[in-house]
């Protein structure tokens, strides 16, 4: 690993409790970072940025920093930790809200070291779009952005996102956000308009569908790796983000490949999404991050060649 492809992720650590048919976890490990750097850390350095309160278990920080995630950027507060309470319906492809307590994550604001301004890939999380524009404004030396949204901050805070992705790479989002983003109601068209809003790359998660993603040479679906018992889906999407930008990272990902050299950009895009299907499907099989902190480097290899042996098709 090189300094030269350290990701800075940028999000939620948080404390979830969860309801799905198979189950329910209480007060278990969650929040975006958590779930993005658990996968991240399987291809490249990475740094996070996040606030956590007094009650957040010192035993994950030591495996963070075990797994050579570097955690310099967590504050630890006085106060609780993020908790938010959901539920699963019987499809398990969307989370209920039933509660959340922001508790010290509401006065979260992001501040840059000397080690997260050289990172070369920036991940934005879900999270206020006025601080992942704050964390750009810190950064000077990274190479590509991709960042992540929801419908919350879309509807709510429309016109600080839309200053944000002038600055953003590749979006990560899912169909429904894509359609309330782009206020058009074909995937194409969606996808082609929020590119005009500045990612050149927009991937869009689909959930036990895998992804479709748009870029410069045109657009082109991975599926999601099938699994026999999805347990549950929270931090899904966070996964994808980790093994597809993990892969960007690791392979020099530099936003003016997309302009110099299209094909060689979507030869990369497809090995990078084949990884992120993969790496949320690890998720899904247990509770929380349980799966992820058991995961090992050849057991992310071995799906990826099982994917693609699954999505091969004889000329």
């Amino acid at each position: 690993m090189k300094n030269n492809h350290r990701i800075l992720a940028v999000g939620s650590m948080a404390f979830d409790s969860i309801q799905t048919l198979s189950g329910k976890a209480e007060h278990v490990l969650g929040g975006s970072v958590n779930y993005f750097s658990a996968v991240a850390s399987h291809f490249t350095e990475v740094s996070v940025i996040g606030v956590v309160g007094q009650d957040f278990p010192k035993s994950h920080l030591d495996w963070m920093s075990g797994r050579g995630i570097d955690i310099s950027g967590v504050e630890i507060v006085e106060g609780k930790t993020f908790h938010w309470v959901g539920e699963y319906d019987n499809y398990m492809n969307e989370a209920k809200t039933l509660s959340t307590a922001l508790n010290v994550f509401e006065h979260f604001s992001p501040k840059l070291n000397d080690i997260h301004k050289e990172a070369s890939v920036i991940f934005l999380a879900n999270i206020d779009p006025v601080l992942q524009k704050s964390v750009l404004d810190q950064a000077n030396n990274h190479r590509f952005v991709a960042c992540d949204s929801m419908n919350f901050w879309i509807a709510g805070k429309r016109n600080e996102l839309l200053e944000t992705l002038k600055q953003v790479d590749l979006l990560s989002i899912n169909e429904g956000e894509a359609y309330l983003l782009s206020e058009q109601k074909n995937l194409i068209q969606a996808a082609n308009t929020i590119r005009d809003m500045g990612p050149s790359t927009v991937v869009i998660k689909r959930g036990e569908y895998g992804a479709a993603v748009f870029g410069p040479k045109g657009a082109f679906v991975i599926p999601a790796f099938l699994v026999p018992n999805v347990i549950d889906p929270t931090g899904a999407g966070d996964t994808f983000a980790g093994g597809m930008i993990g892969y960007l990272a690791r392979n020099g990902v530099d936003r003016d490949l997309a302009k110099s050299d299209p094909e060689g950009w979507d030869r990369m895009l497809r090995r990078a999404a084949l990884s992120g299907c993969v790496s949320a499907s690890f998720t899904v099989e247990d509770f929380s991050l349980h799966r992820l902190i058991r995961l090992e480097d050849g057991e992310i290899a071995n799906r990826e060649k099982q994917l693609i042996k699954m999505i091969n098709i004889p000329g």
